[in-house]
C-alpha cells in the first residue's frame, strides 16, 4: 500500500497558472532593430567606430564659418526632426530602453534616410551629454550648419540671370522666425537670407523644422558686422530697403522692390537698431487697416518678399 501510494504521489496535481505570462511573451516587441542597431552585431560596431571618429574630427570652416554642434533631445522631438528632415550625425539609443512605437519610427526613419550613425549608450552617458535633461532615451546630434558668405547670394542669382532678392535680419533671435522667413525667401524666388552672428537667431533644429527644409536649398549667410555687409551690397548696386512702422514709403509704391534689393527686417520688438536703418537707402510701412500695431518678422518678410516677387512676374 506504501508502494502504491509513493506511485500516486508522483502523479500530476492541479497547476498554478502562469497569469498570461506566456501568452504576453508571443506577443513580440514589434520589427526586428536594423543590424546597425543591435548590440554586438557587426556593423553595430562599425558605425559606432566611425561615430566616435567623427565626433573627435575637426570641423572644417568654410567662407562663411561654421555653427555648432546641437543635440535634440527627447522622443518627441527627435521623431519630428528626423520627420522634418533635420541634418543629423548620429542617433544615439539608450541601453535596454522601451521600445515604444517613437523609438521604432526613430530607428526607421534613421534606417530610411541612410548616412545617420546609431550608437547604444548607457543612461549615465545620455545624461552627461545633455546636461541632465529629459531625454527620455534619444538624443540626435546635429551638426553644424555650414553658412554662406553674403557675396555667394548675389554671385548665385547673377549667375542664374537674376537679380538678387536677399533677406536680412537684424536682432531677430526666435530661431522659428528665422525658419519661417527663409522658407518664404524660398516661396517668392529669394535666393538667400543675412543673419548677424552675435545676438541673433542661427540654423539650429529649431529653424531647420520651421523652414519645413527648405535651408536645404536656400543658404543662410552670417556676418560679424550687419552694416559693414549691407554696405557692401550698396556699392555693388544692390538697393537696400529696411522694413520700419514709420517708413516713409509705402510697401507697394517702392519701385525698388522690382530690382536687386535687400530687404532688412528688424526684431518685434525694437525695430531696426539706428546704424541698420541709418544705413537703408529706403523705409518702407506696410499699411495695416486693421488697426495692429506691428506683425510678427516672418509675416512681415513674407508681405514684403510677395511684393518684390509680383514686381518681377
Amino acid at each position: 500500500m506504501a508502494a502504491n501510494n509513493r506511485r500516486m504521489s508522483g502523479k500530476k496535481g492541479a497547476q498554478v497558472g502562469s497569469g498570461g505570462q506566456r501568452r504576453r511573451g508571443l506577443e513580440g516587441k514589434g520589427p526586428t532593430p536594423p543590424a546597425e542597431a543591435r548590440k554586438g552585431h557587426k556593423k553595430n560596431r562599425v558605425v559606432n567606430a566611425k561615430a566616435k571618429q567623427a565626433v573627435r574630427r575637426p570641423a572644417a570652416r568654410g567662407r562663411g564659418g561654421k555653427g555648432t554642434s546641437e543635440m535634440v533631445v527627447g522622443r518627441n522631438p527627435v521623431v519630428e526632426a528626423l520627420r522634418e528632415g533635420v541634418p543629423a550625425v548620429t542617433l544615439y539609443v539608450q541601453q535596454f530602453i522601451d521600445n515604444d512605437e517613437r523609438v521604432r519610427e526613430a530607428l526607421q526613419l534613421v534606417a530610411d534616410r541612410g548616412g545617420v550613425h546609431l550608437m547604444e549608450a548607457p543612461r549615465p552617458e545620455l545624461d552627461r551629454m545633455t546636461n541632465g535633461l529629459n531625454h527620455q532615451g534619444l538624443v540626435l546630434q546635429v551638426p553644424p550648419y555650414e553658412y554662406a558668405h553674403p557675396e555667394d547670394l548675389s554671385s548665385a542669382a547673377y549667375d542664374a540671370g537674376q537679380d538678387p532678392l536677399i533677406v536680412a535680419l537684424d536682432g531677430v533671435t526666435d530661431p522659428r522666425n528665422l525658419g519661417a522667413i527663409v522658407r518664404s525667401a524660398t516661396a517668392f524666388g529669394g535666393h538667400g537670407v543675412v543673419v548677424p552672428e552675435r545676438r541673433a537667431a542661427g540654423m539650429t533644429a529649431g529653424a531647420w523644422k520651421s523652414s519645413a527644409g527648405t535651408a536645404a536649398r536656400t543658404p543662410v549667410a552670417r556676418v560679424t558686422n550687419l552694416t559693414r555687409a549691407l554696405e557692401a551690397y550698396k556699392k555693388a548696386g544692390i538697393a537696400v530697403v529696411g522694413l520700419a512702422a514709420d517708413g516713409e514709403v509705402e510697401v507697394g509704391e517702392l519701385a525698388a522692390l522690382g530690382g536687386p534689393v535687400v530687404i532688412v527686417v528688424g526684431s518685434e520688438g525694437k525695430g531696426l537698431s539706428r546704424l541698420v536703418g541709418e544705413t537703408c537707402d529706403f523705409r518702407v510701412r506696410i499699411p495695416m487697416p486693421g488697426g495692429a500695431e506691428s506683425l510678427n518678422a516672418g509675416v512681415a518678410a513674407g508681405v514684403v518678399l510677395y511684393e518684390a516677387a509680383r514686381r518681377r512676374a
